[in-house]
């Protein structure tokens, strides 16, 4: 056996210790959800907390121990589309998992891909509230995400974190996302290749060992609860608020996302087949384990005063806060310590009603989901703009965590 090999098997024995423990403590936490409700209609409740990615992990480590990343990145970097070939110069082991990675699931409908970006055209505004001050917000208050964030690279430039978040953020909803001309596919690869790396670095980092009640971290189980922060509860937040949308634009943005998971290393069994189950996954995944955390304390602050790193007035923040709370409630953004505004708070909560009924309203107007598009792109790129200046965003794989804890 390799030496990565049996370091891998301690730390996979460890956290399967660890996870029995916390489950002989608290029975509840027990995954029951069954794969009867995924895409793979298979009858098993295999605990995703234990599965991560099989046929990455083993590369990325290697590659890692190496030295091998930084030639990596260069050869990727100009990867960007997906119908473009992936550059020559990758070491033959890197080529074949990034050759598995961009293939899309055999379930993919393009036609129904298509009709989510119809359906983002129409409500990309809400979208991207949603993913910033809803979905973006709420991770600080998810205590694995927190700390994996926290204590890996990302969490020495929030600047350029966001940046990287912003870009899947930007790409899932670009026009033809997952078909050549888009980049979807290449994001996907290149986020699913540095959360391999993270898997292998951060377990070498004393910090997060302290903090974290895991072994590995971003097991499948982290990837679907951030996918519940984002596509389930942006649908729970539309229902709530009234917004009525065609049933075969609900099932399309579904797909989207089922699309994206399986294109981040999800395995079809995990992955919700329907709005029903992913909801009911949704309960037991993500709104239990909201926690307060040192470090998503620590990322809240930094992303409530994000006007610092991108030049924008500091006014915005009390605005940012109000906003937040309004999305989340005062629960979850009590934990993450955000302060109160009343006032404020109240014009939100009586303003942003009137504005998504006026809004929807205007959407039978010829014209006008185009006008709102293209006001809402050009919001998108100007946040991009500011969060990477003057540069293509591009994501790297890491080679170390976060550089303001050296270990």
């Amino acid at each position: 056996m390799s030496d990565l090999s049996r370091r891998k098997l301690l730390l996979a024995g460890g956290a399967l210790g660890a996870a029995g423990a916390l489950a002989a403590a608290s029975p509840s936490y027990a995954w029951t959800w069954s794969s009867l409700g995924s895409i793979a209609r298979s009858d098993t409740t295999r605990d995703p907390r234990f599965v991560w990615d099989d046929r990455v992990d083993p590369v990325m480590a290697a590659l890692l121990d190496r030295g091998g990343v930084p030639d990596v990145n260069r050869v990727l970097k100009p990867w960007i589309y997906n119908g473009q070939a992936v550059p020559s110069g990758l070491p033959a082991d890197v080529q074949g998992i990034v050759d598995m990675a961009r293939t899309l699931p055999t379930w993919t409908d393009l036609g129904r891909l298509d009709t989510a970006y119809r359906f983002a055209t129409k409500r990309g505004l809400y979208l991207g509230v949603l993913y910033g001050m809803n979905s973006g917000m709420m991770s600080a208050a998810i205590p694995r995400e927190a700390r994996a964030v926290y204590w890996s690279k990302g969490g020495g430039d929030i600047r350029d974190r966001i940046a990287k978040t912003a870009k899947l953020g930007y790409d899932i909803g670009a026009y033809r996302a997952y078909r050549p001309e888009g980049q979807m596919i290449v994001t996907c690869v290149k986020t699913r290749l540095t959360h391999s790396a993270v898997r292998h670095l951060l377990p070498q980092s004393p910090y997060w060992r302290a903090s974290a009640d895991e072994q590995i971290p971003i097991s499948q189980h982290d990837i679907l609860v951030t996918w519940h922060s984002l596509a389930s509860s942006v649908m729970q937040k539309l229902n709530e608020w009234g917004v009525r949308i065609p049933k075969n634009e609900s099932d399309a943005y579904l797909h989207l996302w089922q699309v994206t998971a399986s294109m981040l290393g999800v395995n079809d069994e995990f992955i919700p087949v329907s709005w029903e189950q992913a909801e009911l996954q949704r309960q037991q995944v993500l709104v239990p384990i909201l926690a307060r955390t040192d470090e998503g304390v620590k990322l809240a602050d930094k992303l409530v005063n994000l006007g610092e790193y991108i030049d924008f007035t500091l006014v915005t923040q009390p605005l940012f806060e109000a906003v937040t709370r309004y999305m989340l409630g005062d629960t979850v953004t009590d934990m993450l310590e955000l302060q109160r505004r009343p006032l404020l708070q109240k014009t939100v909560s009586e303003a942003w009603p009137i504005f998504i009924k006026i809004r929807e309203a205007g959407l039978p107007i010829p014209l006008a989901p185009t006008i709102y598009s293209a006001f809402e792109e050009l919001i998108r790129l100007f946040a991009l703009f500011y969060l990477n200046p003057f540069q293509r965003i591009n994501i790297d794989i890491p080679t170390e965590n976060n550089p303001d804890h050296p270990y």
